[in-house]
């Protein structure tokens, strides 16, 4: 079996909330693809700030690559470790008066306003994977619609060829006639990439469209569990 990237254990995290995030067990693979039900936005980016150690638990413990995130010592360190991490979020800035190819080259240049041949080949090479056509490279950020915009985001999450993948309510903004064809892209590329993934979604049909592997938080204990029934969903 492929080696673990993340492993959590007993976690309880209180974030002023109604109650604290507990979270028994959730052990992600190499190349592993899973998504995760009945995490609301709060508890889900809490959950992505944990695995990625930018907090701790308050109990419990959080393993990424077989390191413990409370054995990160300083912040190069935790820099180091993050560069592992694609987080595909609402939250992740986008600059909305440049062009989404700049945008895209973001990650890769520290000059964004004239790239270079490798850049805007490596720019075209991504936009082509998440399902951006060449025609709407020059176009500004704030013209897209939230399609395209989570593609993007999706493309930026991508560039520097992370280990894991981590997506946060990636559907949230999608239409419903959206919704299928990103789930069949987001899945076909993890699964190309071999990288591993976890989705966080409040959508059921979503979160089966993109893996097989489907489970749902239950709050008061923080077990996960399979998801009974919600296959007969599906068409």
């Amino acid at each position: 079996m492929p080696s673990p990237v993340l492993e959590l254990r007993d976690i309880r995290k209180d974030y002023r909330g109604l109650r604290p995030l507990r979270l028994e067990s959730l052990t992600l693979h190499e190349g592993q693809g899973m998504a995760l039900t009945g995490f609301d936005a709060t508890t889900a980016e809490v959950l992505v700030n944990l695995i990625t150690g930018a907090i701790v638990p308050d109990t419990g413990s959080v393993h990424i690559f077989g390191q413990s995130t409370a054995d990160i010592a300083d912040a190069e360190a935790w820099l180091a470790t993050l560069d592992h991490f694609g987080i595909l979020s609402e939250r992740a800035v986008l600059l909305e008066g440049f062009s989404v190819e700049q945008n895209l080259a973001l990650p890769l240049s520290i000059g964004i306003t004239d790239l270079s041949p490798e850049t805007r080949s490596a720019v075209i090479r991504l936009a082509e994977e998440v399902g951006l056509s060449a025609e709407r490279l020059p176009l500004p950020v704030a013209q897209l619609q939230p399609a395209e915009r989570i593609r993007l985001r999706l493309g930026r999450a991508l560039a520097l060829d992370p280990r894991v993948l981590l997506a946060e309510h990636p559907n949230a903004t999608l239409e419903d006639e959206e919704l299928d064809a990103f789930a069949v892209d987001l899945g076909r590329i993890v699964a190309t990439r071999g990288v591993a993934c976890l989705v966080l979604t409040a959508d059921d049909r979503f979160a089966g469209r993109v893996f097989s592997d489907v489970l749902t938080l239950h709050p008061g204990s923080g077990a996960l569990r399979n998801r009974t029934g919600w296959r007969r969903l599906l068409p």
